[in-house]
């Protein structure tokens, strides 16, 4: 003799995808792994900005980048550019960051940019580095690092004027305020 199911009723059902879903019953340590992961996570978060190259005016930001309060000027050690990675600053004028990269293209030419272009600028996402390439955060789109200061306009990254003296590079502080206008949010066009 073979033993029939008995259909649940729609209130047992109920019952029991409320309990599947609340985990009724047992005590999951998936929320308990899941808060650990985050604090780590932030903790990581924290210590990456900390020692990310990112400096403020009047103040040695990392070592080989330099800015006396009564300079006009940032220096920075042409060798922290070897690696061909993007490294991103920060300059602060008031209550205003600007935001800008330099890096060594591959054709061994040392550029600079703001971290933010004539298009995607009001969405405040700059670029990322993949490969040889500074990549737009908001629309995507992929600027080889030989056109960074050669294009300008559109959805390039706005050009930031920089030269070197023998193993220094020096951009002009009045040259990264003139970028401004990329990074004040509050009066988005």
């Amino acid at each position: 003799m073979s033993k029939k199911k008995r259909k649940m009723t729609s209130a047992e059902i109920r019952s029991a995808k409320k309990a599947a879903v609340l985990n009724e019953g047992k005590r999951s340590k998936l929320p308990l792994i899941a808060i650990g992961l985050c604090a780590v996570f932030i903790a990581a978060g924290a210590t990456m900005v900390t020692l990310a190259p990112f400096g403020k005016s009047g103040a040695v930001g990392t070592s080989g980048v330099t800015s006396a309060p009564d300079s006009d000027q940032v220096e920075y050690a042409v060798h922290l550019f070897d690696d061909g990675k993007a490294r991103h600053y920060r300059y602060t004028v008031g209550n205003q960051t600007i935001t800008y990269f330099i890096l060594k293209s591959s054709d061994g030419v040392i550029r600079a940019a703001f971290d933010a272009c004539d298009v995607c600028w009001p969405a405040g996402k700059g670029y990322v580095q993949v490969g040889d390439q500074m990549i737009c955060r908001n629309c995507g789109r992929k600027f080889d690092s030989v056109r960074i200061n050669e294009v300008k306009g559109g959805c390039n990254p706005a050009p930031l004027n920089r030269r070197i003296e023998s193993d220094t590079l020096i951009i002009q502080k009045a040259d990264i305020v003139e970028g401004i206008r990329y990074f004040n949010f509050s009066n988005k066009a």
